[in-house]
């Protein structure tokens, strides 16, 4: 496993981490949620990712009893929560990020995930209902009380980064050190433009998320559409309206052609194809079968075979590389 500075702290994150979205405390059961959860950890996994509103706080639930079940050195791994959405709850002040909110969304994280502090804490969206002064205000408490590590952001444009980090620094406080951003072949823009700056002038980290396009970037998808897949469930009915397009699906197949050629699979050749670009800090994956996850993981025993040349091919498919500005 690789290990990257998260931006310009000075903490480490796996190159590939793991994720619980969709998957601990709904799709699967609490014995495979383990078995991955093992698996990660022992392929060098130190970065574990949850939230407040995955399963409505079940997610952390099951991950708390793991992590207490496994007793792995508390210094070897990471675990996050995100806070914004809530646990269900719809009353005034059970989301958002105002002080109550925030303050007792790290509280019940704590209690879920059965730790004492969180390593990474997310501002799950932008709360424009809430001062920026008291939501930078109330993560630095949580840091000086020892409740988390780092703040971040999660979905959250570049101007509203940085008017998180003014007033930090107005305050003479610790801004955000890392966002939570969808990138993949499909979804580039943020990562590759918009945070372009920010990589240099605040030294953001990222964490990013959906690196397979919630599966669309794999085999199963070339043929009739699966069932049981994770674009196939009612919630996500959305996503699988935005992301599965005939024209979509054609550059799966002309990529999944790349991938053979190459002898890697095509997950493998999009993960890698994230893990190349050099302001991504960690790239979650997701899975509800070991196999699944252990065919993601030799991502770092064959990127040799993936030589950069490949990058020209892929753009040609693609043809959606951003624009950058001329500033």
């Amino acid at each position: 496993m690789e290990y990257r500075y998260l931006g310009k702290s000075g903490i480490q994150v796996s190159a590939l981490s793991f994720g619980s979205w969709i998957t601990f405390g709904n799709q699967i059961g609490d014995n495979v949620s383990s078995d991955l959860m093992a698996c990660a950890y022992d392929h060098g996994v130190n970065f574990f990712d949850n939230a407040e509103i995955y399963a409505n706080g079940q997610s952390e639930i099951v991950m708390g009893k793991i992590l207490k079940a496994m007793e792995w050195d508390r210094t070897s791994y990471m675990v996050s929560s995100k806070a914004y959405f809530g646990d269900g709850g719809k009353l005034p002040n059970q989301t958002g990020l105002n002080r109550k909110h925030l303050t007792e969304a790290c509280h019940a994280a704590l209690r879920r995930l059965q730790v004492d502090y969180l390593d990474l804490f997310f501002c799950h969206r932008p709360d424009k209902k809430t001062p920026m002064e008291e939501t930078v205000w109330t993560m630095n408490h949580l840091i000086q009380q020892g409740k988390i590590l780092y703040w971040g952001t999660s979905e959250w444009s570049a101007l509203e980064i940085m008017e998180a980090h003014k007033a930090a620094e107005k305050l003479n406080l610790i801004g955000p050190v890392m966002e939570q951003p969808q990138y993949n072949m499909f979804h580039r823009e943020k990562v590759e433009v918009e945070y372009n700056k920010l990589y240099s002038t605040v030294g953001l980290g990222t964490t990013i998320w959906s690196p397979l396009a919630s599966g669309l970037l794999s085999p199963k998808y070339i043929g009739k559409f699966p069932q049981g897949t994770r674009l196939g469930r009612e919630e996500l009915s959305w996503l699988k309206e935005r992301s599965v397009t005939e024209e979509r699906l054609d550059k799966v197949r002309k990529l999944n052609d790349v991938a053979l050629e190459l002898g890697v699979s095509l997950p493998q050749l999009a993960i890698h194809w994230c893990v190349q670009n050099p302001n991504v800090s960690t790239v979650i994956l997701g899975a509800s079968k070991v196999s699944q996850l252990e065919e993601n993981f030799k991502t770092m025993e064959v990127i040799d075979a993936i030589p950069s040349e490949v990058n020209d091919t892929l753009e040609a498919i693609l043809e959606n590389k951003p624009i950058h500005p001329l500033w």
